[in-house]
């Protein structure tokens, strides 16, 4: 009865397909499937890889995977002592699916560095205020003015020397005193990261 290595062998050269055209088809190095033809298990690091091969090459020749694998369970079983070799099953893989493989690798690498760095960034970075309201610069006739800003939630903010606490969202509101012309507020925040950060914005009263 024939080898299952025999069986695919056989229906390959059938068919006048050589190993190379295989390998680049089902991504699987030349020496690995003529070591499956000629029934070396040795090469391989477990039955796994084999049965996956096996499959893929019978697929790949038309034949019934369910049916070749059979045969080389047979085959496999009357083996008693095969020793795999402990091996990177990266090395089974055609050269082509290899450098794609690293590719990954390295874009992996390159968007953990990235994340690194920009959460550096943040780290180091003093912390930004941003004023919601109002929107305008002059106010008329109006003896103070609603201030709305938003800052990070962890941050410490002082206005005229008073601490002001934001809320959850890192909102806060306070209400500054205007006199006739123009005024200017200065807002101090200091991160969680004991950066400082000083924002200055001039308003201008009417008379």
């Amino acid at each position: 009865m024939l080898s299952v290595g025999e069986i695919l062998k056989k229906q390959r050269e059938r068919l006048k397909i050589d190993l190379k055209e295989v390998e680049k088809s089902i991504k699987v190095r030349q020496r690995f499937l003529t070591a499956v033809e000629k029934s070396n298990w040795q090469v391989f690091s477990s039955k796994v890889y084999i049965s996956g091969v096996i499959k893929n090459y019978s697929l790949f020749l038309n034949l019934d995977p369910n049916s070749t694998l059979a045969i080389f369970r047979r085959d496999y079983e009357r083996q008693e002592a095969v020793k795999f070799k402990r091996r990177l099953s990266v090395n089974y893989f055609a050269p082509e699916t290899k450098r794609i493989f690293k590719t990954i690798l390295i874009l992996i690498f390159i968007l953990f560095i990235g994340y690194f760095g920009f959460q550096l960034n943040l780290y180091f970075s003093p912390p930004k205020i941003t004023i919601l309201s109002p929107k305008t610069e002059v106010i008329l006739k109006n003896d103070r003015v609603k201030i709305l800003a938003k800052t990070e939630k962890d941050a410490a903010v002082t206005v005229l020397g008073e601490r002001i606490y934001q809320n959850s969202d890192g909102l806060f509101e306070f209400e500054f005193p205007l006199k006739i012309g123009k005024n200017e507020i200065i807002i101090e925040v200091v991160g969680a990261n004991g950066k400082k950060a000083v924002f200055k914005k001039k308003f201008f009263r009417e008379d």
